[in-house]
Parts: structure tokens; sequence; C-alpha cells
């Protein structure tokens, strides 16, 4: 079936066994941008959104999904995450939050979906503690920045 591995030979869809896969250190980062109003981004720089620090709460929201993503994406396999790192940089003359995450696994499959799902759910709440002022914002850029290890060897977006 056109060299998808999440589907049988009759097109039904499943996990991917990875049972005789070397185990191999792998690492993902990937990030997202959280556009938002002037005003909006002035009230998180000076901690003055009423449901809290953003930055602190976005990057704790962040490290707890990676490590539930196979609790949200059918096919993702439960992973014995060794570490998961995230940053959130404020860029003031785009009026954004660049947030990037960093995921790394000791394991027989890679922490793409592990990393991306950090980042996603980190922007989304930022969006959360933030849409009582700014329903306009914007989540976006969602994308795998580099990652290493495992067969297919290392990537890295030309960005």
């Amino acid at each position: 079936m056109s060299g998808l591995t999440h589907f049988d030979e009759k097109g039904k869809p499943r996990m991917v066994d990875v049972g005789s896969k070397p185990e191999t250190e792998r690492r993902a980062l990937a990030g997202c941008r959280v556009y938002m109003r002037p005003e909006t981004f002035q009230l998180i720089q000076d901690k003055k959104i009423a449901k809290g620090d953003v930055l602190s709460v976005a990057q704790v929201a962040g490290i707890m999904a990676a490590k539930k993503t196979s609790e949200l994406v059918p096919m993702c396999h439960p992973l014995n995450i060794t570490s998961v790192e995230l940053s959130l940089s404020p860029d003031k003359e785009k009026s954004c939050i660049d947030i990037q995450a960093t995921v790394k696994i000791t394991g027989k499959t890679g922490v793409e979906m592990e990393a991306l799902t950090a980042v996603a759910v980190a922007g989304l709440t930022v969006y959360d503690m933030c849409k009582a002022v700014d329903k306009d914002m914007t989540v976006t850029d969602i994308r795998l920045i580099e990652k290493s290890g495992g067969k297919s060897g290392a990537y890295k977006r030309n960005e």
C-alpha cells in the first residue's frame, strides 16, 4: 500500500512493530510560533495576564504533552523519554512567542511526534491563558526542525 507503514497489506491501520529494531540515541527538535497583538505580548512580558505566568505554564504543559503523546496520537508508541526541554522566546518585533522543544530517548523509535506535540500544546496553552484579552492570536508554523538517530538518520529543515 504505497509504502505507508501504518497500514497493513489490506489497507487497515496498524501500529508498526518495532520489536526487532535496535535501540539507538534519538533526538528531535520541533518549533512553532504564537502571534498576538502587541498589547497581549506586553501583558505576557509584564506577567499581568490574569491566569498567571504564561510562559512558565506553557513550558510545563509542553513537557507534559510530550510524555502523553501516545495517548493522543493513535499510532504512536508509548516511550520512555529521557529528556524534554522547552524554550519559549518572546520576539517583540514580530509580537510573537517562538517555542522550541527538544526531546531525547534511547529507543527503537523516534521522538518527532513527541517534540511536535510538545510545541503544539505549549502554543495552545499560551492561547488558552491569553484568549480573554486576545482572541485573534494564531498558533502557527508547527514543524520538525531537526532529528537524529534511527534507520533514516539525520534530518535538518532548511529554514
